[in-house]
């Protein structure tokens, strides 16, 4: 689970990928004759015989950008999902756990009940290889019995799963408020699921990582966070090399501007994108699916639709 954000330098697989330039650059010029028509052609021909007229080719090369942004996106999608599968899994199973006891007039649960949890979550932990650390993080007053809880379960360097014990007692934790971290906070104020990060996460690993979150929710009650921890490195080396098949360079950025993922070396993994309003880029998808086109100055802005995250390229 991570906490709030070291200042980014940059990771190794971020900086590997800053000599990755417009790859798509180079373009074999055509003969001169070829250029000129054949002899005895149509009079007003202004190139080779297919060329598309100069007053559609800027839209055909348009067109065919968003294309392969949307193609990237959708491949960026697919690398979540399975994530995003255990973390929704996770969510109905403590939805259900808690329908009893936080309906009205019912005892409050306890810590206690939440081990009812952890076969599914152990299980998660072993099939989902993305997958470094997953649980329920309760709303602060949900348990009658502590004030904060986090059942959480992560994978050691052994392959081992272990529990996430922590001191949350206000009174000696500096942890023991986690309602204004991002992957707790997100999901709240939106009822959406959430990307949060990259940060350093001195909670759970001391590594740069992602955490992946969706509200839950019973009788419409909020009741606290599911979520999933992501190891940046891990996330870096699935989709750098779908990134780097974009002729131009690209970065992955989540609602709150910040970078995911980049080949891009002006814009490293953890720096802020300031200026557009992903967060309301993201909620149009949402709410109506990816809008035709999205823009902010020179950058186009193209949802992974159903992943919170988006794709930033330049507009040319």
């Amino acid at each position: 689970m991570s906490t709030p954000p070291a200042l980014a330098h940059g990771t190794a697989a971020a900086t590997e990928a800053a000599g990755v330039g417009d790859t798509g650059a180079m373009r074999a010029a055509a003969p001169a004759s070829a250029a000129a028509g054949p002899p005895g052609g149509p009079r007003g021909a202004s190139g080779p015989a297919g060329a598309l007229p100069e007053s559609t080719a800027p839209a055909a090369a348009s067109d065919s950008r968003r294309a392969r942004a949307d193609a990237v996106s959708v491949r960026v999608r697919e690398t979540l999902d399975g994530v995003f599968a255990a973390v929704a899994a996770t969510r109905e199973d403590t939805a259900a756990l808690l329908a009893g006891p936080a309906g009205g007039g019912a005892p409050a649960p306890v810590v206690a009940a939440l081990a009812a949890l952890r076969p599914g979550l152990h299980e998660r932990l072993g099939r989902h290889a993305l997958v470094s650390g997953i649980g329920f993080v309760a709303a602060p007053g949900l348990l009658a019995d502590v004030p904060a809880w986090l059942e959480w379960w992560q994978r050691g360097p052994d392959g081992a799963v272990r529990p996430l014990l922590l001191d949350l007692d206000p009174e000696h934790s500096a942890y023991s408020d986690y309602t204004h971290w991002d992957w707790y906070a997100l999901p709240r104020e939106t009822g959406r699921r959430a990307v949060a990060g990259p940060y350093v996460d001195y909670l759970c690993s001391d590594e740069y990582g992602l955490t992946l979150s969706e509200p839950v929710h019973v009788a419409g009650r909020f009741v606290g966070v599911a979520a999933a921890d992501v190891y940046l490195r891990h996330f870096e080396a699935a989709v750098l090399p779908v990134l780097q098949e974009l002729p131009v360079p690209a970065r992955l950025v989540n609602a709150r501007g910040r970078v995911a993922a980049s080949t891009d070396p002006a814009h490293l993994a953890g720096s802020l994108t300031k200026g557009p309003d992903f967060a309301a880029v993201l909620a149009a998808a949402a709410d109506a699916g990816p809008a035709a086109v999205h823009r902010h100055g020179d950058l186009r802005l193209t949802p992974c639709a159903g992943t919170p995250l988006v794709l930033v390229t330049p507009e040319r």
